[in-house]
């Protein structure tokens, strides 16, 4: 198949398509790529059956669908439509990764557990993780993954605890993943909820600072904190950017932004490669960017 050029067809519901997205794809080899912006759940299927049926059925797997956006939950249902319509020979291969989501979330959870090796006895399992900004699209895909690793996850909101409750209830039916739900609208709310924390993992809003270091003070047990924020200031005080494993207030470990993002770079890159290069269709989600993010944070 070496005659049969690779295409990598890129669709997002938003008005643009992501050019972080275009860049990691020419990085990882890809000569052709074809931008679809603004598309609507109810054309995807449309758009997938004209990439399927335009090659030979043994050539199909040359074709990579990457569905992008900004909405987890809607790139997972385009996902579903996607593979509902697929079946042999016409099988392309797909990767969901909107906003880069689903590989900055494998990269944090994969980071996180390594600095929980030799101070926590069983990783993840039974680890009391607080997500801060779980609403958002790393929040809540992180929250799923530390979940299926066995921890047991708090959603925090800063608004109302009914946004997380429906965040909860949408991964249970998804994933069978249980999620618990609290509100930390001001200082005293969060104060009560950090010192059951182990793993505070902070994907809120770039440039909000989430929780100071009067915040850190409570949190007696706490032996990790993430944050994905690169964007002054840090969403956890006394973390900064390229922090990896920073001793930070009360002996827990800081992981940074672009530490984590060292990493999500290396998965992204690594799993467009697998796809350009594959003789057979992939299905490449979060689960599959988890696996290869353990596999990498050594």
């Amino acid at each position: 198949m070496a005659d049969i050029a690779p295409i990598l067809h890129i669709v997002s519901p938003l008005r643009h398509v992501s050019p972080f997205d275009v860049n990691m794809a020419v990085d990882a080899g890809y000569t052709t790529i074809l931008p679809y912006s603004g598309v609507k759940l109810e054309e995807i299927v449309d758009l997938t059956q004209d990439m399927m049926f335009s090659r030979p059925p043994d050539h199909a797997s040359r074709t990579g669908l990457f569905i992008g956006g900004k909405d987890a939950s809607l790139a997972l249902d385009m996902a579903k439509e996607v593979r509902a319509a697929l079946f042999p020979p016409f099988q392309i291969s797909v990767f969901v990764d909107p906003a880069g989501s689903f590989t900055t979330a494998a990269a944090m959870i994969a980071e996180v557990e390594r600095k929980l090796r030799g101070r926590r006895s069983g990783g993840l399992k039974g680890a009391k993780v607080q997500v801060y900004g779980a609403t958002g699209v790393v929040g809540g895909i992180a929250a799923v993954i530390a979940a299926q690793a066995g921890a047991e996850v708090t959603l925090v909101s800063h608004r109302d605890i009914y946004t997380v409750r429906l965040k909860a209830a949408d991964f249970k039916v998804r994933f069978n993943v249980d999620l618990l739900s609290a509100v930390a609208r001001d200082d005293s709310e969060k104060l009560k909820l950090l010192p059951a924390a182990e793993v505070v993992l902070a994907c809120g809003k770039a440039g909000v600072q989430i929780l100071t270091a009067d915040h850190l003070a409570e949190a007696h047990g706490l032996l990790v904190a993430a944050d994905v924020n690169a964007v002054p200031p840090s969403g956890i005080a006394g973390i900064d950017a390229l922090d990896d494993g920073k001793p930070i207030g009360g002996g827990a470990l800081g992981i940074g932004a672009l530490a984590i993002g060292h990493l999500k770079y290396r998965v992204q890159h690594e799993l467009l490669k697998r796809m350009r290069a594959t003789d057979t269709a992939l299905n490449i989600g979060f689960e599959d960017a988890f696996e290869l993010a353990r596999s990498l944070a050594i």
